[in-house]
């Protein structure tokens, strides 16, 4: 018997695996060291996977292709999400050109995604209850999904404080060990890092077909970071990652200059362009204790989405920018479908800052 093993390579943009990002600052600070040449944070170390068995019997045959997976969520006018469609409402197009779909899905996927937990200053006051929702979120995990937890501060306090796995004690323990620390906030090598962390993690389960995010919680400020907006952006189009923001913008200066935005207003526009570009969602509390809802309502959208794949009909890797759309037939009455997905990809094949490892710690046997 014969059987095709595709080799899909997928072209992404930016939320598999989720990201939390918390913001915080510490009673022990520690002194950055000013540095003549801006040092990039390191590389996530990537656990090796263990690739799919196959069966000797079968006879494999190789076909190299690259099918362009997308999540995507439905809504109404009202925001509310529309569920039970079929693959024949959705249409799929690349710079204006329809694309067959060859891959449709609306079953619950396993979800792979890392909670980034800013722990500046500036969120001081709020990372309490930010711990608790990181709880409450984790809780809604399946079985199936894979959780990480990543800490930040300044570029050279980025780290994985519990590697991905599903045990979820480990992971509500690495939350309670979050703490608040001194430097200068940089929110875009957190982002840049976790997101190339999940993607990178995703692509050594061989076939494993899981969505990928980051969940990231912050006041969107950024302060010191290595890579600029437009590296962070140009890199996520390149990852098929779906990013969740949840910002406190609130203590931000609302004044601005002449032709320049407020603080605020800066922050907030990043947080939100980050979950658009990516086809996740931004949000932002008037108040703490709206934490914990918004953690069970992220832990079902990242679950009840749609996915789809297609095999560009451009099949030119010549690293140019591709701008997606998908559409979706009105419902009865004429009421009117919203689809929410990351708006491009990157044609591509396949010293930066990088992630610390994690610590191993020996646990108290009980």
């Amino acid at each position: 018997m014969k059987r095709i093993l595709l080799c899909f390579s997928a072209a992404v943009f930016c939320v598999g695996l989720s990201s939390f990002v918390l913001d915080a600052g510490d009673a022990a600070a520690q002194t950055v060291q000013a540095k003549a040449t801006p040092t990039p944070p390191a590389a996530l170390p990537i656990p090796s996977a263990t690739p799919p068995k196959i069966n000797d019997e079968d006879e494999v045959i190789k076909v190299d292709t690259e099918l362009v997976n997308l999540s995507v969520r439905v809504i109404d006018r009202n925001n509310r999400p529309v569920n039970g469609l079929q693959q024949a409402e959705f249409k799929i197009f690349e710079d204006n050109v329809p694309q067959k779909i060859e891959f449709f899905s609306k079953s619950e996927v396993p979800t792979n995604y890392a909670l980034v937990v800013d722990n500046s200053g500036s969120l001081r006051h709020q990372l309490e209850k930010v711990i608790e929702a990181g709880k409450i979120l984790v809780n809604t995990n399946r079985p199936d999904d894979e959780t990480s937890i990543i800490r930040f501060v300044s570029r050279d306090k980025i780290s994985i404080e519990q590697a991905f796995t599903a045990n979820k004690t480990d992971l509500n323990d690495a939350l309670e060990n979050l703490f608040i620390e001194g430097g200068q906030t940089a929110i875009i090598d957190a982002v840049y890092l976790a997101a190339e962390q999940v993607d990178k993690y995703e692509k050594t389960r061989g076939n494993d077909r899981k969505r990928r995010a980051l969940v990231v919680v912050s006041d969107g400020e950024d302060r010191d970071s290595y890579y600029n907006e437009a590296q962070l952006f140009e890199m996520l189009r390149e990852t098929d990652v779906q990013i969740y923001t949840i910002g406190f913008v609130g203590d931000l200066s609302k004044e601005g200059g002449f032709i320049s935005k407020s603080p605020q207003g800066k922050a907030k526009a990043f947080l939100e362009r980050m979950a658009t570009e990516s086809g996740g969602k931004s949000y932002f509390p008037n108040d703490i204790a709206e934490l914990a809802g918004l953690a069970t309502e992220i832990g079902s959208e990242l679950r009840l989405q749609y996915s789809l794949g297609y095999i560009p009909s451009n099949d030119r890797n010549d690293g140019s920018f591709r701008n997606i759309k998908v559409v979706v037939d009105d419902g009865p009455n004429k009421q009117k479908r919203i689809a929410v997905t990351r708006t491009g990809r990157i044609a591509v094949e396949g010293a930066t800052p990088t992630l610390q490892a994690p610590v191993q710690t020996v646990k108290n046997p009980k």
